[in-house]
């Protein structure tokens, strides 16, 4: 067992929050009751995530996508205050790290993605060095690197194949970093893995020859909040369980 202010105090040490430029507020984002002995660990803070989690005799949740976010207008009004009103109702508390939890070396969405599919990390790219470089045991037609991701992580990706080229090479970025894809061509990719693609990788993968692929920004992203949650709960002593609310997106 452990208090909410040992364990916002260790997350914060932990996954550096102070460091980063994010889209919204790392952190608690949500009080409720002092002492936790059970966490329940997730993607997103959605309403049938907290009521999941509820029922399941959680005291904290911990999340990668929590409630608030840069451009919101501050109104607690429809789905925004339902979610809320579920926490508050439940007495819960709401931990939620976004980038911090996208970069952290071993617990990360990527380093955890990356042990996944067996990448040894080379180095870093992109915007605060969210993402990440490194090589497979052995090169890959893309083929061959698309029946690994649905083997892996359970679903197939969206292939752009590029073209052809042996991949030695591969850059990655979880979730929604495929504007990240020009950064990746130059820091040496033969091919990008990230969350979801839009309109112009699709023809930046044929005119470069890399080749891009889209693993679900969902699916990309259930492994960090996962290590990090067991993580903190062998440290504190906490029951912990991962409830995946199934994303198509």
């Amino acid at each position: 067992m452990t208090t909410r202010d040992e364990l916002e105090s260790y997350l914060a040490t932990l996954l550096e929050v102070d460091r980063f430029k994010d889209y919204g507020p790392n952190g608690l984002q949500l009080e409720g009751r002092p002492q936790v002995r059970k966490l329940v660990s997730g993607v997103t803070a959605s309403r049938a995530f907290i009521e999941a989690a509820a029922a399941a005799g959680a005291d904290a949740l911990l999340v990668h996508h929590g409630l608030f976010w840069r451009g919101q207008d501050g109104r607690l009004t429809g789905w925004l205050k339902q979610r809320v009103a579920a926490l508050i109702g439940h007495d819960l508390n709401l931990f939620a790290y976004h980038l911090p939890l996208d970069a952290h070396a071993e617990l990360g969405n990527n380093a955890q993605l990356g042990a996944r599919l067996k990448l040894a990390v080379e180095g870093r790219f992109g915007e605060q060095q969210l993402g990440f470089v490194g090589s497979p045991p052995q090169p890959l037609t893309a083929a061959a690197l698309a029946a690994l991701l649905q083997f892996r992580i359970g679903r197939a990706p969206l292939v752009v194949e590029g073209d052809g080229r042996p991949i030695r090479r591969v850059a990655w970025c979880t979730g929604g970093a495929q504007g990240w894809f020009e950064a990746a061509v130059a820091a040496g990719a033969d091919a990008f893995l990230t969350g979801e693609i839009s309109e112009p990788q699709a023809h930046l993968a044929r005119e470069t020859g890399v080749a891009f692929y889209a693993c679900g920004h969902h699916a990309t992203e259930r492994y960090g909040v996962q290590a990090l949650g067991a993580h903190v709960a062998q440290l504190f002593d906490l029951e912990h369980e991962f409830i995946d609310i199934d994303n198509p997106a």
